[in-house]
């Protein structure tokens, strides 16, 4: 430990001086006490800066090169830069049971976990990320469809008969339009809102020409899910393995195509003058089903990663939460898929009831669940992409 720690300190001491010794070095110095978890961060990250071992496997490492010291805001920008592929951990000489016990994986996570509830919006429901479990996804869904299920009911329309796939006869159109466009306003603007605390809090006036193309490449690719190397990162062993890569891709495209779907269908009512439903072959159904398919391959996917998984590599107490969001993502995909094989039969409303009811609850814990780890991700890689094209400034610290 000395030697690594003797690396560190010798680091600091050049530092002593700021303005004479080294005119290149920034100042910043740390204004606020850390939390437990990132105070944890702020060792191993002391270690892996002597160490250096892992630098050529993530965004983090080099990042953690320009840093001398790590406050707050550096810990909660390396914990989203951070995508929890397991590699260092694999690799780290200094990991449990080593009396270091360097877990980056780990730490990493539930920096993470802290980050989501500190810049939620509105602040108060910060809390609700805590409780955003897999039981409380599942009830919400249940919840919601079997509203909509009794209202149906009640109006005697669950069980109409055959209605040519016609959507709108069971729900009226400015109706699911105003509930879903509501909602929808208000998720857009409370992510965007928790993005901006936090990039005013990592990255204040910070900008760089092309550094946004990068990092959206970068999200796009799932660049950092390569492990460095482009054979992976690691699962449950040493083995190398894309499968986590390629079941984000299948989620995030599936997400995308279903979107796309949904705009495609707006832009043909309101533009076109083509109400739905529309036929099998049409854009907005060939773009939906594409999309349920990778919703559904996709999370499945992740949520067998995510059982196999190794303590270590995630932050355990996160795992309810992750899973309630890989649920959701399921079910919305599965009713929506059966949904369209049954658009014409008589079961028809039921299972329209049972779809908008998860899909409601899906975007309305959107702001507060899993989900929100793209929007600081998505941010911590802009910033990682400007710190490249602003070379030899080292950050000391940042609060």
């Amino acid at each position: 430990m000395q030697p690594l720690l003797d690396v560190v300190e010798r680091a600091r001491a050049d530092t002593d001086g700021i303005g004479t010794a080294n005119p290149r070095v920034i100042p910043i110095r740390p204004a606020a006490p850390l939390t437990a978890n990132e105070a944890e961060v702020a060792r191993q990250m002391q270690i892996c800066n002597a160490c250096r071992y892992c630098e050529g496997f993530c965004a983090v490492f080099p990042a953690m090169t320009r840093r001398l010291e790590f406050g707050r805001a550096d810990v909660h920008y390396l914990a989203n830069l951070c995508h929890n592929c397991g590699a260092c951990l694999h690799a780290c000489q200094y990991a449990p049971p080593h009396e270091f016990a360097v877990a980056v994986p780990q730490a990493m996570a539930r920096v993470r976990r802290e980050t989501y509830a500190h810049y939620a919006w509105p602040a108060g429901f910060g809390a609700l990320y805590a409780r955003n479990g897999l039981v409380v996804a599942l009830a919400t869904a249940f919840g919601l469809a079997l509203f909509l299920v009794l209202a149906l009911a009640l109006h005697g329309t669950l069980w109409p008969g055959p209605l040519q796939g016609n959507f709108y006869t069971v729900f009226p159109h400015n109706l699911m339009a105003g509930v879903f466009g509501a909602v929808f306003l208000f998720v857009l603007f409370a992510l965007a809102m928790g993005a901006a605390r936090f990039w005013r809090d990592v990255a204040p006036g910070a900008s760089a020409p092309g550094a946004a193309g990068e990092a959206t490449r970068n999200a796009l690719a799932l660049t950092y899910l390569g492990g460095g190397h482009g054979d992976g990162c690691n699962e449950d062993d040493d083995r190398f393995t894309l499968a986590r890569r390629r079941f984000h891709h299948l989620t995030f495209y599936g997400f995308l195509l279903c979107f796309a779907a949904t705009s495609v269908a707006t832009l043909y009512h309101y533009a076109l003058g083509l109400p739905a439903p529309y036929p099998l072959w049409s854009l907005p159904v060939v773009l939906g089903t594409l999309g349920g398919i990778g919703l559904l391959v996709g999370p499945a996917g992740l949520l067998w990663l995510n059982l196999r998984r190794h303590p270590l590599e995630g932050d355990v107490a996160q795992r309810p939460m992750d899973r309630g969001f890989i649920a959701l993502l399921l079910l919305t995909s599965a009713t929506g898929l059966v949904l369209l094989a049954a658009r014409d039969t008589a079961a028809m409303a039921l299972l329209l009831a049972v779809h908008l009811g998860v899909v409601l609850a899906l975007f309305l814990t959107l702001p507060y669940g899993k989900f929100a780890h793209a929007v600081y991700r998505a941010a911590a890689l802009f910033k990682h992409n400007i710190e490249k094209r602003l070379p030899g400034k080292i950050a000391l610290g940042a609060d």
